[in-house]
């Protein structure tokens, strides 16, 4: 199984080297010495921020992974068989990305994510009350569906908002906060499910991404504000 996982790792870095090709830079933009700079990271600017803050606030919702493997082995799914929630996931991931992003242009980047983060609500909610495999296999689809309709959506929010010849920095800031909200998150769910059990961490995600959809129409205007 492990060997068959590589296959797409290798399919990925050959399309990078073979097909990839950086645009050359403007011989007008000046390069950044130093984007690691307080001056530079001030450059972000505020718009920048608020997106961040958003992501991270979101992220505390969705933890890692791996909780959706150990909810499945309880519901009734084989040891063998528990590797397949996140092919689930990842299908569904995949599947639904492109037509995210096509319905974005159609109705607008915070309505496909205002919809991401319900479908989180209704995967947690799923797996909180899942008794059966079924119910795991739905929870577990819905946890892609929702990756599908919000990672890109984030990251070209991102790219947006950023100084243009700041991007690669602004997102290895980004995806440092959220990495930090990751495991936040993760540590959270883990006293959750020793303490008081699966049922309560889902649900307490479910509460976080709640949160953070309830909040979104006051981080879009701030945005369109200061933007």
């Amino acid at each position: 199984m492990f060997w068959f996982a590589v296959i797409p790792a290798f399919l990925s870095f050959a399309v990078i080297a073979l097909f990839v090709r950086e645009r050359p830079r403007p011989a007008d933009r000046p390069p950044v010495r130093s984007p690691l700079s307080r001056k530079q990271i001030a450059r972000l600017g505020p718009v920048f921020w608020i997106v961040v803050l958003m992501a991270s606030a979101f992220t505390l919702a969705r933890f890692s992974e791996a909780f959706l493997l150990l909810r499945a082995q309880p519901a009734g799914l084989t040891l063998a068989l528990v590797p397949a929630v996140l092919v689930i996931m990842n299908v569904v991931y995949a599947l639904s990305a492109w037509p995210a992003g096509a319905l974005s242009d159609r109705i607008g980047r915070y309505g496909v994510l205002a919809w991401g983060f319900a479908i989180l609500i209704a995967a947690d909610l799923a797996l909180a009350l899942a008794t059966n495999v079924a119910m795991v296999a739905l929870g577990t689809a819905l946890w892609g569906l929702h990756m599908g309709m919000t990672q890109g959506i984030l990251a070209s929010l991102v790219a947006d908002t950023a100084p243009v010849d700041l991007r690669g920095t602004a997102f290895g800031v980004f995806n440092l906060v959220t990495g930090i909200a990751t495991l936040a998150a993760s540590v959270i769910a883990g006293v959750l499910w020793d303490a008081v059990g699966p049922q309560v961490t889902f649900l307490a995600g479910a509460i976080f991404a709640a949160l953070a959809l309830a909040v979104m129409p006051v981080v879009r205007r701030s945005i369109d504000t200061t933007g």
